[in-house]
């Protein structure tokens, strides 16, 4: 591993053990930008007909958008945290989540198919920025008792403003060129949630809550920034490689993007009555995301070698089956495919939530976001492109059912055994670690 920072470039604090200064303050800014970024997306779900019939689209148009959208957060994460290494994550954050919104307001007078997928492609860019940095602020900012229920709550904000923004945003159907105000909008939107963070986040400092803080302006720059480097040496640790593999073989998603269609071909449901079953998704998400956060902080303070890991490593299991239940058995009732899927959304949601303090007790404070972009913004965006292609194509060979059976149910079964590994590889990780930040911490003098 890496040093974590020169002499010079560091100093030994002591962090008030209830957190960071302002924390509260800058969670919910960065929440706020989070909900802005994502409102694009529900843009597309919302009004794609429209945009559709505007500029003479095809149905596929709106797949390739999404992908596209998804796959640039593969460069432009590790790019943002890159620029840490010569600006303050402030600043960045303030570029990436909030000025980097005119490309939306750009986006809003494409006149061809080309000129959208570009442009909302270059918007979509500055999206991931929000999601790369928050783990690794909150991080510097709450105690590790704390941490997943915070990540909890902004998840869950994440999730109910996106139930919101999407009907609203239908709403614009009926207005002339309302998908280009709608475009507009969002733009205008990120641009004052980008002044918001230059104005009033207040970074605490890579390292504070471990005993460090960068002895120039808080969160300046960081020793190794995102290089290939400092991915090998993230490496080095095996319970990041349980867990990159692990987000390799996370076909959560992939299951939203064919569940309605599996449940009209297979089990003779309608689209309304489909669409309808399906929603309670969400809301076990929603649910989810919040009462993981308290029950895997108090698994933390039972186990704090083995709690989230095994609340992780059960989510797993519990997803695959209740997957199985609901795809490959038919129903006389439908009020039966809404409790599957609202109880898969439920572990769906404790995944980033257990996730993310896990990588926050075994990765250095200034590696954090490099950690955090790579896993993000590379790994899972891959894995859900690929997996969601794999199972396109393995549908159109066997069916949805049987494409659903092998490349979502399957897959995450065997997910929850790779993460078996952490039983064994996170005790001695995350002891490290530990030893390192006690280090860190300037100890009393003994009187004389």
């Amino acid at each position: 591993m890496t040093a974590l920072h020169s002499p010079m470039a560091s100093a030994a604090i002591s962090p008030d053990p209830q957190g960071a200064p302002h924390r509260k303050r800058n969670v919910t800014l960065l929440s706020g930008a989070m909900i802005t970024d994502s409102a694009e997306s529900g843009l597309l779900s919302a009004l794609f007909p429209v945009i559709a019939a505007s500029l003479g689209l095809a149905t596929s148009a709106l797949g390739v958008l999404i992908a596209a959208g998804r796959l640039v957060s593969v460069v432009s994460g590790p790019f943002w945290v890159f620029l840490t290494r010569f600006l303050a994550r402030r600043t960045v954050l303030a570029i990436a989540s909030g000025l980097w919104g005119v490309w939306a307001i750009v986006a809003a007078f494409s006149q061809d198919f080309l000129q959208l997928l570009i442009l909302n492609t270059i918007a979509s860019a500055g999206f991931t920025a929000a999601h790369v940095f928050l783990p690794a602020i909150v991080g510097d900012s709450f105690p590790d008792a704390k941490r997943g229920r915070v990540i909890g709550w902004v998840y869950g904000a994440l999730v109910i403003s996106s139930s919101v923004l999407t009907p609203v945003f239908g709403q614009l159907a009926g207005v002339p060129d309302g998908w280009r105000w709608g475009y507009v909008a969002i733009g205008i939107i990120n641009i004052l949630a980008g002044l918001a963070i230059l104005a009033f986040l207040k970074d605490p400092g890579i390292g504070y809550m471990d005993g460090r803080a960068d002895d120039r302006e808080a969160g300046t720059a960081t020793d190794d920034g995102v290089s290939w480097r400092t991915v090998a040496s993230l490496f080095r640790l095996p319970s990041y490689v349980v867990l990159i593999i692990s987000r390799l073989l996370s076909p959560h998603p992939v299951l939203g993007a064919f569940a309605v269609v599996l449940l009209v071909e297979t089990h003779g449901l309608s689209v309304q009555v489909a669409t309808a079953a399906f929603a309670p998704f969400g809301i076990g998400y929603l649910l989810g995301n919040i009462v993981i956060g308290y029950l895997g902080d108090a698994a933390n303070r039972l186990s704090a070698d083995h709690g989230r890991v095994t609340l992780l490593q059960f989510s797993q299991f519990a997803f695959g089956g209740l997957a199985f239940l609901a795809t490959q058995v038919t129903y006389d009732g439908v009020w039966m495919y809404s409790v599957f899927f609202a109880l898969m959304g439920a572990f769906q949601g404790w995944n980033p939530i257990l996730n993310r303090p896990i990588v926050m007790a075994i990765v250095p404070p200034e590696q954090r976001g490099t950690a955090f972009g790579f896993m993000i913004s590379i790994v899972e965006s891959i894995s859900y492109s690929v997996l969601a292609l794999i199972t396109g194509f393995v549908a159109g060979a066997i069916g949805t059912q049987g494409a659903v059976l092998w490349t979502i149910v399957a897959v995450v079964l065997v997910n929850g055994i790779v993460l078996t590994g952490l039983q064994f590889t996170f005790r001695r990780d995350r002891r490290a670690m530990l030893a390192r930040t006690e280090a860190a911490v300037p100890q009393p003098a003994l009187p004389e």
